[in-house]
């Protein structure tokens, strides 16, 4: 069966479709045709899409939605109603089944549907289902009983149960669906996966939402195997895509032994997302030794009340010991905090600055509001106390619902700006502030740094670009 794949993210600096690439090698592994269009690349991306369907013949539409919005508190802004726009032209252009996937659509795939009338999604990852999806419509079989699928029931969506299959049982992914070599030049980095799902309780935490709460993990020679293939096509900065590459820690530990068993670290330059814990000094020597450059722990808080009420498993004293043992070893830490959750405070505010200074981070990026999104610990609380007054936005899924503690939320930017003190290792998720600002969407500082050859996450490349200011 022919197939298309859409990929609809267009956030510059360009960003691979992972998850699109390793749907492609599944459909290719089964016996489908794969016909991709991305719409990163495309300056008018409604004229793009009817030219290519009206070109093609296809009976089935796969189309991703990386994000529903920027998680920005500041600048808010929404990709739904340019993802609606896109469907809609499919719809017009095609009479083919459209499903929607993603990591975006999963967090609130029944709002999504609503909003753009897609036929149906698949919920989590669309590996497994997809192949199958499309071998049934091509013996005209009834596919509404497939795992992950959310399809319309008379007037209601109807969700069915996930896959369980292991990841184990993934096709070998070559990485050569999508156009990474192009995603590398412009985007300045490729990334890998090496696990799904997480357990964590963070309150505010869409993750567990699109992913599940089970943690999957991937074989550690599959890991090594996708990363040698994307070597092979001269991509060698990457980043992983996990929630948090040490959750499990005995998982990352394996991968990073297999990584280093084959040499990898030789050749290549890696960055990844971490929990302070658990985190030890043989993890960090062993992620250095096979190629890790920089690691982005999120700590959200430095303030002991505030990150047990945030959900997170760690406290501030494994903030400062896993920076200090991922400096020790050469790599590079960025911490990243998210402030004016519930309960937050001008105390707990301070202790958090001082404590990131404490810990003498190379990087620390600020985010002020949390994004509120259906399914999480803070939605529900939120709902249950009819708590009101902290929150904006939420009059329906292309205008993204933010909470700032009202008890900060009149003095919080002049407050943070006064405890920084223009202290330049502290980046902020702001558009208004062009040289401290590490929001990717429409970044055109890093749009610029990665033409001139910059490579590596972004926010590595803004402290290489703050450091030579």
């Amino acid at each position: 069966m022919r197939v298309a794949l859409v990929n609809t993210n267009r956030i510059q600096p360009a960003i691979a479709p992972i998850g699109l690439d390793y749907v492609a090698e599944a459909l290719l592994a089964a016996g489908h045709g794969v016909e991709l269009l991305d719409l990163c690349w495309e300056g008018n991306p409604e004229a793009a899409t009817e030219k290519f369907l009206n070109s093609r013949d296809v009976s089935l539409v796969g189309v991703t939605l990386r994000n529903t919005d920027d998680c920005g508190f500041v600048s808010r802004h929404s990709f739904l109603p340019g993802f609606a726009a896109i469907i809609e032209t499919i719809r017009r252009s095609s009479g083919a089944l459209i499903v929607l996937g993603g990591v975006g659509f999963s967090v609130m795939p029944e709002q999504v549907l609503d909003l753009v009338g897609a036929d149906a999604g698949i919920w989590a990852e669309g590996e497994f289902v997809f192949p199958d999806l499309a071998s049934r419509l091509e013996h005209g079989q009834d596919w509404r009983d497939l795992p992950n699928l959310i399809w319309r029931d008379g007037s209601a969506w109807r969700r069915n149960p996930p896959s369980a299959r292991p990841l184990s049982e993934l096709p070998p992914m070559r990485r050569k669906a999508v156009d990474n070599v192009r995603y590398f030049k412009e985007g300045g980095q490729g990334g890998f996966e090496t696990k799904r799902g997480c357990p964590g309780q963070c309150v505010y935490c869409a993750d567990p939402v699109a992913k599940g709460a089970l943690t999957r993990t991937r074989p550690p020679t599959a890991v090594a195997d996708e990363i040698e293939n994307l070597l092979g096509q001269g991509i060698d900065h990457l980043h992983t895509c996990d929630g948090e590459f040490n959750l499990p820690e005995w998982h990352a530990r394996e991968v990073c032994e297999e990584m280093a068993r084959r040499g990898l670290g030789d050749n290549l330059r890696w960055y990844a997302y971490c929990s302070p814990a658990p985190f030890s000094q043989e993890l960090a020597s062993l992620m250095r030794r096979a190629g890790c450059v920089g690691i982005n722990f999120g700590v959200d808080s430095g303030d002991a009340a505030m990150l047990e009420r945030l959900g997170r498993g760690f406290s501030p004293t494994d903030i400062v010991n896993a920076t200090r043992w991922s400096k020790e070893v050469g790599m590079a830490v960025m911490l990243d905090l998210l402030l004016g959750s519930p309960g937050e405070t001008q105390e707990s505010l301070t202790r958090t600055v001082e404590l990131i200074k404490q810990a003498d981070p190379d990087r620390a990026g600020v985010s002020v509001g949390v994004r509120v999104y259906p399914g999480t610990q803070l939605a529900s609380w939120l709902a249950a106390t009819g708590e009101t007054s902290g929150l904006s936005g939420g009059a329906g899924p292309a205008d993204p619902l933010y909470f700032l503690e009202p008890g900060v939320a009149p003095f919080v930017f002049p407050r943070l700006d006064r405890l920084i003190a223009g202290d330049q290792r502290f980046l902020f998720f702001d558009p208004s502030k062009p040289n401290l600002n590490y929001n990717y969407n429409a970044n055109q500082r890093l749009v610029e740094a990665i033409a001139q050859g910059h490579r590596g996450a972004y926010w590595d490349i803004l402290r290489r670009l703050g450091d030579k200011a």
